[in-house]
């Protein structure tokens, strides 16, 4: 229960979507009154369809490149969780226009808003991917480098609009730069699916995964829940240094991609033994792609007191039922 936020109304921006969805449902669960808001570009109808018989719960099909959709949604609005956006590396090389419309004018948009409807707090889903270049392991809030897709730079752009927005109207801000977050909800589906569920349903088909290159390149693959943790809690923290930063959201072990599909194919395996037999091909390697991705996870450590529970295996194991039971039952 997060009895803090109860008698509050949070604002969840692409609340339809993989993280939105699952933010809305634990806030919903602790009689937090929610308020979703999403053009379903991406984010898919079904995910919020059990919530809307909540009476705590409300539903704006709006678009935050909409400064009228965002007025309207920050309306009595004590805290927003920001988790509109174009994702995607691939996507923004492809086309780079509307992943800044979405991803900058939106982020704007959304902060104008929030400010003038005067939310408590505004906590926004940053990436990992606003470390580009840098090659130190792991990943440490302060040392970036230089962007290696237009997707970066406009997260890397957030991160500067909210600083602003906090030294220049006194709008508390908190920015949590994800590491590869898998779980439930997340869509198998489309060119630009996330590895894990992507992979997931290909073994389920017996079809032969490809992996970018030899696959020794690594990510910090995160599980919801770990990520659900840290939103509420940068939402709820009552430590004053904690907020206006930016904050790594991750387990802190990294994966290469090869140890990626052989854990998948084994757990997928104990539903179905064929899928033992099904062999992993190899592709060029992806352009914008960061060899090794690992988060420190420190400084979420000490100031919000973040401890994450998922590990890798036992994430993808909940996460393989759950593709299992959804997509093969």
């Amino acid at each position: 229960m997060i009895k803090t936020l109860q008698n509050n109304t949070v604002l969840v921006t692409g609340g339809a979507g993989f993280i939105g969805s699952n933010l809305c449902e634990v806030l919903l669960e602790s009689d937090v009154k929610v308020v979703c808001l999403d053009n379903f570009s991406t984010g898919k109808r079904e995910n919020v369809t059990p919530f809307l018989e909540n009476p705590n719960f409300k539903l704006i099909e709006g678009d935050i490149r909409n400064l009228d959709d965002c007025h309207t949604a920050c309306k009595g609005v004590h805290y927003i969780l920001h988790e509109a956006a174009l994702g995607s590396v691939p996507r923004s090389i492809n086309d780079p226009i509307t992943t800044n419309d979405v991803n900058i004018s939106g982020f704007l948009n959304m902060l104008v808003a929030a400010r003038d409807a005067k939310v408590k707090r505004f906590v926004y889903a940053a990436s990992s991917s606003t470390y580009g270049d840098s090659k130190a392991l792991p990943k440490l809030e302060d040392h970036i480098g230089k962007p290696l897709s237009p997707y970066a730079i406009t997260k890397y752009v957030n991160e500067l609009y909210a600083d602003i927005f906090h030294s220049t109207y006194g709008l508390d801000t908190i920015g949590l730069r994800y590491f590869n977050v898998f779980g439930k909800r997340q869509d198998p589906n489309g060119a630009y699916a996330a590895v894990i569920p992507k992979f997931v349903q290909q073994f389920m088909n017996y079809e032969s995964p490809t992996i970018n290159g030899d696959g020794s390149y690594s990510r910090d693959f995160t599980y919801i829940d770990n990520v659900i943790q840290m939103n509420i809690k940068a939402l709820t923290t009552t430590n004053k240094a904690a907020l206006n930063t930016v904050y790594n959201v991750a387990y802190g072990n990294r994966t290469t991609l090869l140890e990626l599909t052989t854990l998948l194919k084994a757990y997928l395996s104990e539903f179905d033994s064929k899928i033992k037999e099904v062999a992993i091909k190899h592709g060029p390697q992806r352009a914008g792609d960061i060899p090794h991705s690992l988060a420190s996870i420190d400084k979420a450590k000490q100031l919000l007191n973040y401890n994450p529970k998922y590990d890798i295996t036992n994430g993808l194991k909940e996460a393989v039922n759950w593709y299992w039971k959804t997509y093969k039952l």
